[in-house]
């Protein structure tokens, strides 16, 4: 077993990196190479902008590697919970962001001519209970009718076309969810940055910043740069440098394991549907088949704000568990992948994106960043060049969390109560 993302270790290295020092005066400074720092990067050099991407590690080393392969429309809340908290208008506007960000990976793949294997393969959200499946069936009817026709929902029977497990009382079925090859569509990403003028440095951390003669000058471990504006793009890997977004985000530990390729018989019996597959659990998984007919199977393994090969072997076993028991067929399956990586959450899990703290930014995707990311980079970038607002979240108030500053120490605590949400409801 290698503790190590899939998604890195079968995507080509990306060689487009500066290899000098970090210096100069751009137009734009974005701290981080994921999704949302390098579309902003390749959008704003599109349109003429001097830019440059410092990232501490190397691209796609954060959340944006460390995913499940997902890129899935809709709301991680019911439909009916967003209109509820957010009004009507602003509900349909994030759903519809959910959707166009699938079209924007769509588009730039073809445009940037990307090889990640991309396909539409619809998503499954699937209801671990009886009473979970009462609910999707009310979400699913105000969807159906107020946002997004290509939707369905499938009986239990019905499911015995999509995947090979008992586990499941029926699913909801969204048409236009996609996934793909994460490290692949980042790498492709990164090297049309700079194909279009954008610089990135990598092993770059930002360890300082200040103003000067109205200019944001930030110093990082090789060296340092003036620009007029900066796009904060670091999720859950924000530092203590940008305390008001660390007081907001929660970053919170996802996990992945990747079995053996399958046999074409194994992936008949197991997942004959190859969707995109989501259960209705709080504390629940999420899995799909890799391009080479790997189960990549993931989920909340523990509530742990840490990701090293300690933290993500238990959190393996856990994974290795669940899986057996969804799938009894695999219980004795090889797994070759083991890894984690954390989720930038905010309290009410909506994303935020705009301007504050003198600085644009886009983050607390909650678990959505993969298909959501992409997206927000373009539109904070047009934000930054003066361009009309068309962000989903403007103005949403985003309150800081009491007692929080950086180390999520109540997320055990968080823990208990969803684990008891899921025993009881």
């Amino acid at each position: 077993m290698q503790f190590k993302p899939y998604w890195h270790d079968t995507a080509p290295i990306f060689t487009g990196a500066s290899n000098g020092p970090v210096e100069g005066h751009y137009d734009v400074a974005i701290i981080g190479a994921g999704f949302t720092g390098l579309s902003a990067a390749r959008h704003l050099a599109k349109a003429g902008a001097k830019v440059v991407i410092l990232e501490a590690n190397h691209v796609g080393w954060g959340a944006s590697g460390r995913n499940g392969g997902h890129l899935n429309n809709g709301l991680s809340h019911s439909f009916l919970a967003a209109k509820n908290e957010l009004g009507i208008e602003r509900a349909k506007a994030l759903y519809r962001a959910f959707d166009d960000s699938i079209d924007t990976i769509e588009r730039i793949i073809g445009e940037e001519k990307i090889e990640c294997d991309f396909r539409r393969a619809g998503k499954l959200k699937l209801a671990s209970k009886p009473t979970h499946f009462a609910a999707i069936a009310r979400n699913f009817e105000a969807v159906n009718r107020e946002i997004d026709a290509e939707t369905e929902l499938l009986e239990r029977d019905d499911l015995k076309a999509e995947i090979g497990s008992s586990a499941f009382h029926g699913a909801m079925l969204s048409k236009k969810s996609a996934m793909m090859h994460m490290g692949r569509f980042v790498v492709g990403l990164a090297n049309a940055a700079v194909r279009h003028g954008a610089i990135i440095f990598e092993n770059a951390s930002v360890t300082e910043r200040h103003t000067a003669n109205g200019k944001h000058v930030l110093t990082t471990t090789n060296g340092e740069v003036v620009a007029d504006n900066i796009l904060l793009a670091t999720g859950a890997y924000t530092t203590g440098l940008f305390s008001y977004f660390r007081r907001r985000i929660i970053p919170v530990g996802s996990f992945l394991i990747a079995t053996r390729p399958l046999s074409e018989d194994e992936v008949a019996a197991v997942m004959p549907g190859n969707r995109t597959c989501v259960t209705s659990m709080n504390i629940g998984n999420y899995f799909r088949l890799s391009p080479d007919n790997r189960l990549i199977f993931g989920g909340r393994a523990r509530f742990s704000a840490t990701s090293d090969q300690r933290s993500d072997t238990k959190s393996g076993d856990i994974l290795e568990a669940s899986l057996a028991q969804i799938f009894p067929q695999l219980a004795n399956v090889a797994i070759d992948y083991c890894w984690g990586g954390l989720v930038d959450m905010t309290k009410d899990r909506f994303p935020r994106a705009g301007f504050a703290d003198d600085v644009w930014f886009a983050m607390g995707y909650s678990g959505h960043g993969a298909q959501l990311s992409t997206h927000m980079g373009i539109i904070i970038a047009d934000a930054i060049l003066g361009k009309s607002d068309r962000n989903p979240v403007s103005g949403l108030e985003w309150p800081a969390i009491m007692g929080h500053f950086g180390k999520p120490w109540f997320l055990p605590i968080v823990g208990m109560y969803y684990k008891a949400l899921d025993k009881f409801q």
